[in-house]
């Protein structure tokens, strides 16, 4: 493309675009077990407009297996960042750790942690932690399902005077917002055909605060992802997700979406 320096991926296996705590990701086969698995995509994007417009993007994804316990421990990051020569367009990202059972009980807690921002939002930070109870209701080669359920606490920082903010900043002020909510997960894939999987992932939280006042106003996140395999190292991966949350702190939108279609690489 004319405006594209570089572009590399090594394997997307995320789907955490809407920058809130997911349930889970559905890798690509692997039928060797490896004791540390380390994931990377990123990209990089130079346009001279009136002034230098430059994007940045990376996800990464550290998989490292208790091989005894039959545990994992998942470490997840990503980081979008958008700039008009010294102005901020965009400016979010997160770092989450989780530690669960290798899909291999019935039962077993999903215990996690995860730290986010999103200066578009004005969310200049989040910091929570909780666990879930993770069932495994099947898994073949064909199609697999999965749900949780748990709790969480979260401390969030809302800043309408960050530099990257999008929204109108009248009648707004610094909110700080504490409060436990109520975890429900769901996951599940579908083995099309050779080389065409389809996995979905979906949850929604509830709040708890306010003797349960906002209750009925959770945050809901779905994402679809439809993988095809064009070789043995080459695929596409079209994505989509939306975020819906009308329990804003902020006069932010309620609903986002995010379409992509990508290539992937693995050896």
């Amino acid at each position: 493309m004319k405006y594209l320096l570089s572009w590399f991926v090594c394997v997307l296996s995320m789907s955490l675009h809407g920058q809130i705590l997911n349930v889970d990701r559905q890798n690509t086969n692997d039928t060797a077990f490896k004791k540390n698995r380390f994931y990377l995509n990123f990209g990089f994007n130079l346009d001279r407009q009136r002034r230098n417009l430059i994007e940045f993007n990376s996800q990464g994804e550290n998989d490292f297996f208790f091989k005894k316990k039959n545990l994992v421990w998942i470490t997840l990051a990503h980081t979008d960042a958008s700039f008009n020569g010294a102005s901020i367009l965009e400016n979010n990202g997160y770092f989450q750790m989780r530690l669960r059972d290798n899909d291999s009980r019935r039962v077993y807690p999903d215990y996690f942690i995860q730290y986010q921002w999103n200066g578009v939002w004005g969310l200049q930070n989040r910091a929570l932690a909780g666990c879930n109870a993770r069932f495994r209701f099947w898994e073949n080669k064909k199609d697999d399902l999965y749900a949780g359920i748990g709790l969480f606490y979260e401390y969030e920082k809302w800043n309408p005077f960050m530099t990257s903010f999008a929204f109108s900043q009248d009648s707004v002020d610094i909110v700080y917002r504490a409060m436990p909510r109520l975890n429900v997960t769901a996951k599940a894939a579908i083995h099309i055909k050779d080389g065409i999987d389809l996995s979905g992932s979906t949850f929604i939280q509830f709040p708890l605060n306010e003797q349960f006042t906002n209750f009925m106003n959770p945050r809901w996140f779905i994402d679809l992802k439809l993988y095809c395999a064009i070789t043995k190292h080459i695929a596409v991966v079209i994505n989509y997700d939306h975020n819906f949350d009308t329990y804003r702190p902020l006069p932010i939108d309620t609903y986002y979406y995010n379409a992509n279609v990508g290539f992937q690489l693995k050896w």
